[in-house]
């Protein structure tokens, strides 16, 4: 019996989904790495802010920042990657979906691994730069953080359920709000649909040893979106992170968990909206000034 979580039958969910189409697009030459995409907002604008999401996530994650954002002129596109192995792979990949989809450079906001590949990415194309800025949501600059490092190579051979128990092992709910625990519900929902070698690819990508050659990235601006309750990252990992983007803007939640951009949706989307503020008028704008509506934005104290 498949499981249902409130967060997928709400009306803001429904709405998304009846709305904005679910679109597979193929970049290899065989046509069978197919990235899935929502892409919402104004299509004339050329430098949108693409969502990358965590190794539980599906694309689908990041419909409360494609809604609120969109209906303020952004252009969001929320993107799930197919079956990667390595790195390099899916920066390969991510290179050929924004050639597909004619962008020179874009804005991505990565969630935990969606962080990671994110600042991979950027590293990886740095002489010839794909990437306008990064929003980085409760991430990390380098894999060895992680308890399953050593064993990352055998993750292709194990069950999805034994995959599904490592991941679901982060997923902390002990007195937490009723936002948290509806956001838990959901993602645990999204993971439930992965198949084995979708959860095995993206544990290997988020614990093969790696990390960021961050003094590729000091020209970027970036914006580090991070909670201070519990969630799966130590507070260690989030100062390591500020200490290699110290020029960075920083938005602080006082709680959130794991998944902030469903339990804290309205803060993340100011952040988003603070952080692609920046580049109105210029030619990364992430949103159509002819329909765009915001008002002068103020932090939250």
């Amino acid at each position: 019996m498949s499981y249902i979580s409130d967060l997928s039958q709400s009306q803001e969910y429904l709405s998304y989904r009846s709305s904005i189409p679910l679109r597979k697009i193929s970049v290899d030459s065989d046509g069978t790495k197919g990235w899935r995409i929502y892409d919402c907002g104004p299509k004339s604008v050329k430098c949108p802010i693409i969502c990358l999401p965590p190794v539980s996530g599906t694309a689908d994650i990041f419909f409360k920042q494609a809604l609120a954002l969109s209906a303020k002129g952004y252009r969001v596109i929320s993107a799930e990657p197919p079956v990667y192995w390595t790195v390099r792979e899916f920066c390969d990949g991510f290179k050929k979906l924004l050639d597909y989809l004619e962008f020179t450079k874009v804005h991505i906001f990565g969630a935990s691994l969606g962080g990671f590949l994110a600042q991979k990415f950027a590293e990886s194309t740095y002489l010839c730069p794909r990437v306008a800025s990064l929003v980085l949501c409760n991430s990390f600059t380098d894999t060895k953080i992680f308890s399953y490092r050593d064993s990352a190579l055998l993750f292709w051979i194990l069950p999805a359920m034994v995959l599904k128990r490592m991941i679901m092992g982060n997923f902390h709910c002990e007195k937490v709000d009723p936002e948290i625990v509806e956001a838990i519900d959901f993602m645990v929902e999204r993971l439930e649909s992965l198949s084995q070698a979708e959860l095995a690819s993206r544990l290997t990508l988020n614990c093969i040893p790696d990390y960021v050659e961050v003094h590729k990235l000091n020209d970027l601006p970036v914006t580090i979106i991070d909670v201070f309750d519990e969630y799966a990252l130590s507070s260690e990992v989030r100062e390591e992170t500020y200490k290699c983007y110290p020029n960075a803007r920083l938005g602080h939640l006082k709680s959130g968990g794991n998944f902030p951009y469903l339990s804290r949706s309205e803060e993340v989307n100011l952040y988003l909206q603070i952080h692609l503020r920046q580049f109105d008028g210029t030619k990364e704008a992430a949103a159509d000034p002819s329909i765009k509506t915001l008002k002068p934005l103020v932090s939250k104290k």
